[in-house]
Formats: structure tokens, C-alpha cells, sequence
């Protein structure tokens, strides 16, 4: 049986070697799956030995890693925004990013708003944590994906959030107003999939593919947003590393005021935020919502 410390150093070669980024920490977060502890109860643990049992589970798990397979995919989860969530093959592995649109949107409203679109949700990562923090307000995450709405449907179960949920392409099904919609819908132009990296790959392609300039199904979106914005409503997007002023632009061509682009960690704007047209109506039908 080999040490603990020993495990990891050869493990974070064999990942340097195949040019997995932060290898040291994917290693650890591997053998701290494999242990049942967390990553940080390893450094008191670096002169115990691990039993053959356990090293044949993490060799399978660095073999994945090696090859491209995303971490939080063999990991299961992932926390985002102080939850945790499953993470899997059927939608996009939610990104610290993203993390921070949720934190933008929550200083945006002094009060909570009464009825929220998470459009394109995904796993739910954005929808949930707003239902999280907005116990009573009227939470809808829609997709066109139903395996998305799937694992959407098991995050929400394991949150025990308050939600509805809706199979529809874009709008299609939308049939009522709301205070905030926010999304992050695909935005990577056609031609770039091929160049990205094997973790994102792993991504579904439908929740990736952004049409030949990454904004087909953004502009889609901004336009038929419209009929469904209440008065003062806000629309809170996440988009491409150079698409924030385009879709600022955009935006305010089609009536939307106040448009404005934020930036993330690193100072990339790619967070867009505009308020509904004057001309919106706040009129509240029924949705019928699986």
C-alpha cells in the first residue's frame, strides 16, 4: 500500500503529462471523492497508506480525468452559489462565472421580484439559487431540453426548492410576464466548437452552439422576450467573452433601456442587464407549467 502524500505527487505527474490545468488540485478533489473526506482533511492525512481497493477506483477516475472527462462530471457535483448540484453529461457544467451573474442579479432587486424566468436553465443552477435566496417568489426554469429539465428536476428535489418547470424552445410555451429573466443561452459560434477544449466538448453540443456568430438564439431571445416583460422587468444575460457591447447595442435597438454590460472576476464583460421597453404592458396570464 503507498502513502497518501505519495499517491498524490504521482497522480499530479501523470495529469501534468497530459496537460490537465491545476492538476494538483484535480487530484486531490479525486482521491478526496475516492476517501469520503474533504480536500482539506487530506493534509492530515499524508503518512496514511491506501488500501488496493480504493487505488483501483482512483486509477479508473485519472485515466477519465487524463483523457478529457470534465472533474465535476466524476465528481457528480458541484457547488455553486453555497449549493451543491448534480453535474452531468445532460447540461452544462455550471462555472464560477455564472456564479457571479447570480450575485449581480440578487444586488439589482431591493425586494424580491414576484415572478422569475430562468430561460435555457439547464442543470437549474441560476433558477434555483434565485429560488433559494426568494422562497416566495414564482419561479419558472424552462429548457428545450428534457434531459436538461431532468437533472434540473433532481437539483430542485435535493434543494427542496419551489419551482416550475417547462419543456419550450425559447418562448414558445410562455405564456406569462415576469419581474426577471435571466440566462445563459448558447453563445459559441459554429465554427469554434471544434477548437474548444475536450472538458467543454463534453458539454451538450445543443447548449454550446450559438450559430455562425455565437448570438443567433441571443437575438432570438431579445426579441421575443419582449411580449413578456412586465413593466420596469429586467433581462440579465451571460454571453461570450466579445459579445457584451453587441448585445448591449442590440438591446437598445430594439427598445430596451438602461442596457449596460458588467464584467466578470477578470474584468471580461459578459454579463449584459437591460430593463423592459416603457411600452411594457405587466399583464399576468396563467402558465401551464409541467
Amino acid at each position: 500500500m503507498k502513502q497518501l502524500l505519495e499517491i498524490i505527487q504521482s497522480g499530479t505527474a501523470y495529469l501534468e503529462k497530459r496537460k490537465i490545468e491545476e492538476a494538483r488540485l484535480n487530484m486531490e478533489h479525486l482521491l478526496a471523492h475516492v476517501l469520503r473526506c474533504r480536500r482539506l482533511d487530506l493534509y492530515l492525512r499524508f503518512a496514511e497508506t491506501v488500501p488496493e481497493s480504493n487505488l483501483t477506483t482512483l486509477r479508473d477516475l485519472l485515466r477519465r480525468r487524463g483523457e478529457g472527462e470534465p472533474l465535476q462530471h466524476l465528481l457528480g457535483t458541484v457547488e455553486f452559489c453555497g449549493h451543491e448540484f448534480v453535474s452531468d453529461h445532460r447540461a452544462l457544467i455550471p462555472r464560477p462565472e455564472t456564479e457571479t451573474l447570480v450575485e449581480l442579479i440578487f444586488k439589482k432587486f431591493a425586494t424580491p421580484p414576484s415572478r422569475v424566468l430562468d430561460m435555457a436553465t439547464g442543470s437549474g443552477c441560476i433558477g434555483l439559487s434565485l429560488a433559494k435566496a426568494w422562497p416566495l417568489s414564482e419561479i419558472i426554469l424552462a429548457d428545450i431540453s428534457e434531459d436538461a429539465l431532468d437533472l434540473a428536476r433532481l437539483n430542485a428535489s435535493r434543494l427542496s426548492a419551489n419551482i416550475k418547470l417547462l419543456r419550450s424552445d425559447l418562448f414558445e410555451k410562455i405564456t406569462c410576464t415576469f419581474d426577471l429573466i435571466a440566462a445563459n443561452l448558447p453563445y459559441i459560434p459554429t465554427a469554434e466548437i471544434q477548437s474548444l477544449s475536450p472538458e467543454v466538448k463534453r458539454d451538450p453540443i445543443l447548449a454550446l452552439d450559438g450559430g455562425p456568430d455565437g448570438l443567433r438564439i441571443v437575438e432570438r431571445f431579445l426579441t421575443d422576450a419582449l411580449p413578456h416583460l412586465n413593466s420596469n422587468a429586467l433581462i440579465a444575460l451571460e454571453v461570450g467573452h466579445d459579445q457584451g457591447a453587441s448585445v448591449v447595442t442590440r438591446c437598445t435597438e430594439l427598445g430596451y433601456r438602461n442596457a449596460t454590460s458588467a464584467p466578470d472576476l477578470p474584468g471580461i464583460h459578459r454579463f449584459v442587464f437591460a430593463t423592459a421597453p416603457a411600452h411594457a404592458t405587466g399583464g399576468q396570464p396563467d402558465l401551464a407549467a409541467a
